[in-house]
């Protein structure tokens, strides 16, 4: 049974630099790199060496706790470096990547006619099963648990954020199979959530029970989604998957290949022509970014969007869940006594000296000045005007921060991931990180109830 969000608590950001309609291929990238720590508590077990000649789809390494989850290389060519950090722990995969990409076959596949098993069995020997993550603790999913139910959100609202209708945009036969062979693993519903427009890609398939959601953040966080549709108790499971992942599954089962395509955003005040490219997961950003142009040299280059990202330079990688790469001024200028006079080009939800609030459509050019230090917590009430999940975000981050499991719990630490408190994060007048103090708590329950 659908059921329409709309929620009231939240904040849109509008910033400058909004991607034009319009999709290039990006230059083809020199390297790909597959990035350990965007898979989240996973510790890699090499299958190849450096130097091993490698097809699209090839299993690079496994889970050394579930040796059944692998991951693929994006591209075929040659694996050309294993990088390690402290205690040999691997930090990068570098791939330089072919000319023209051979792949390997899968075989083409109709989930309509496979088992819950062969469909879970072909995506973990794919690779793609990578791609499905779940709540409680937003890390790659467990294949044997059974999901009471599985989320995609079929809408970004985040600032800046790629327009999924335009990303996926002809890709509905793609689409549909991924969610057939999807519906196939829960026990539940497969729930995707769009917004009020219509024309969605996402919209008039089969095997979904669709919801209608309004535009302001976080509403297109599939975790308020979760919240508003069907919570996560103790001892559930859901599962979460991408929209632009979809996609990739999809196509799996009508190709046979593995082909981590990506529509990416890149946009920013700081970038000249910010516009939508085709890449492929773990490409070198500076393709992209430097055959768009900056608009100036002092910049942060964002894999991700400006809340939930990750701050790198133009030879790094693509996020391995990123389909975005945000440019904006770097914030390493400071105002004398900026905090005593009227701010007009800044964003607060609070009316003391900041006016944003008499310009409810300006979009404003940012940069990443947090203006101010950190400190203790204030209790101000803002975190609670922008934060839709029934939740208490002040005291779950501090049942995080003292690591009482019994009151994380209580708390409905279950259904939560980093990205639901980044404006709780970006509206904080003591400039805690409640992004880190999360994935810190989710880590701790992880280890020890998970």
């Amino acid at each position: 049974m659908s059921k329409d969000i709309k929620i009231k608590k939240g904040l849109t950001i509008r910033l400058k630099g909004e991607a034009d309609k319009t999709l290039s291929n990006a230059p083809r990238s020199r390297t790909f790199a597959i990035i350990p720590k965007d898979l989240h508590l996973i510790t890699p077990k090499m299958v190849v060496k450096e130097g091993a000649k490698l097809q699209a789809g090839d299993t690079i390494f496994y889970s050394k706790d579930r040796e059944e989850i692998k991951f693929s290389s994006p591209v075929s060519g040659t694996l050309t470096k294993i990088e390690r950090g402290a205690k040999r722990v691997i930090t990068r995969i570098l791939i330089e990547g072919d000319q023209q990409d051979t792949f390997r076959d899968f075989g083409s596949k109709n989930p309509d006619a496979m088992t819950a098993d062969d469909i879970k069995n072909h995506l973990l020997a794919s690779g793609c099963w990578a791609f499905i993550k779940q709540r409680p603790y937003d890390v790659i999913a467990n294949p044997e648990a059974m999901p009471k139910a599985i989320f995609v959100s079929g809408i970004d609202t985040a600032p800046l954020a790629t327009d999924l209708d335009f990303a996926l945009n002809g890709k509905e036969k793609e689409l549909q199979v991924a969610l057939s062979a999807l519906a196939k693993l829960t026990e539940g519903a497969v729930h995707v959530t769009l917004g009020k427009d219509a024309g969605s890609p996402l919209a008039n398939l089969n095997d979904v029970v669709y919801h209608k959601t309004n535009n302001l953040h976080p509403a297109g966080n599939v975790g308020t989604q979760i919240n508003k549709i069907n919570p996560v108790n103790k001892g559930e499971t859901v599962w979460t998957v991408g929209a632009q992942d979809l996609i990739i599954i999809g196509e799996l089962f009508l190709t046979g290949k593995y082909n981590p395509e990506r529509i990416i955003t890149l946009a920013g005040s700081s970038v000249k022509n910010p516009k939508y490219y085709r890449t492929r997961l773990g490409s070198e950003v500076a393709t992209a970014v430097y055959d768009s142009g900056l608009n100036e040299e002092n910049v942060r280059i964002i894999s991700g969007n400006v809340l939930t990202g990750k701050a790198i330079s133009p030879k790094q990688h693509l996020g391995f869940y990123h389909n975005a790469i945000t440019v904006i001024p770097e914030g390493d200028d400071y105002e004398f006594f900026g905090w005593n006079k009227p701010v007009f080009d800044k964003i607060s939800i609070s009316r003391a000296l900041t006016f944003s609030w008499l310009f409810p459509k300006k979009k404003f050019d940012l940069d990443t000045n947090t203006n101010g230090e950190h400190r203790a917590f204030v209790v101000t009430g803002n975190y609670e005007e922008v934060f839709p999940l029934d939740i208490y975000p002040m005291q779950i981050m501090k049942a995080c921060m003292v690591q009482d499991l019994d009151a994380m719990e209580a708390l409905g630490m279950y259904e939560v991931a980093p990205e639901d408190f980044a404006l709780t994060e970006f509206v904080c007048v003591s400039k805690q990180p409640h992004q880190e103090i999360i994935r810190n708590g989710l880590d701790l329950m992880y280890k020890e109830i998970g």
